[in-house]
């Protein structure tokens, strides 16, 4: 698979992992502490190909996407779950750790963010389906995440993703019916 986009990762071993997995090229952010140039190079690169960012799925990782999705507006994203970037002998998470197969997946489904809008899920939508104010709504977020490719999100993150990577609602219904399913054959 050939990736016409640059896709936007944390370091060397990022881009040897998603060179096995995908013809691409790829700009590395040398960790979180992205500075001026490497911003400007993401920047050049968004208006001659287009950015995918593809960042670990861990705190630093989501910092650095929010800063490149500040500095450079209209990027993609694609986001890896983090059960799938753990290391098996440590307690690293990392893009390098995924295999071939999963990071194929998640390039596969890239998001575009659009500004955010009213009327396409409401909070009470979350409500509904045990999204945010319930007991188990962190572990159905997580499972919602993984199942729509948009990353783990806190209650207040989730309904303005949602939105974002407009999602429509018989998208998160049929999600949620998958879900709920799995819940009651556990």
């Amino acid at each position: 698979m050939r990736i016409k986009e640059v896709i936007v990762v944390e370091g060397k071993d990022d881009t040897a992992r998603i060179r096995e997995a995908v013809e691409a090229d790829t700009i590395e952010t040398n960790g979180s502490a992205i500075d001026e140039e490497v911003l400007e190079q993401i920047s050049h690169a968004q208006a001659k190909r287009g950015v995918i960012i593809f960042t670990d799925p861990d705190f630093p990782g989501e910092r650095i996407r929010h800063i490149v999705d500040q500095y450079v507006p209209g990027c993609k994203h694609a986001f890896l779950p983090k059960h799938l970037a753990r290391a098996k002998r440590d307690k690293g998470v990392g893009i390098e750790h995924a295999t071939v197969d999963d990071i194929q997946e998640a390039l596969g489904s890239v998001y575009e963010l659009m500004e955010f809008s009213e009327g396409y899920i409401t909070k009470e939508d979350l409500i509904d389906y045990g999204l945010i104010g319930g007991p188990s709504a962190r572990k159905r977020r997580e499972k919602l995440g993984i199942e729509l490719h948009i990353g783990k999100t806190n209650g207040k993150q989730l309904l303005r993703r949602l939105n974002m990577f407009q999602i429509t609602a018989e998208q998160l219904e049929e999600a949620m019916q998958r879900i709920i399913e799995e819940e009651s054959n556990e």
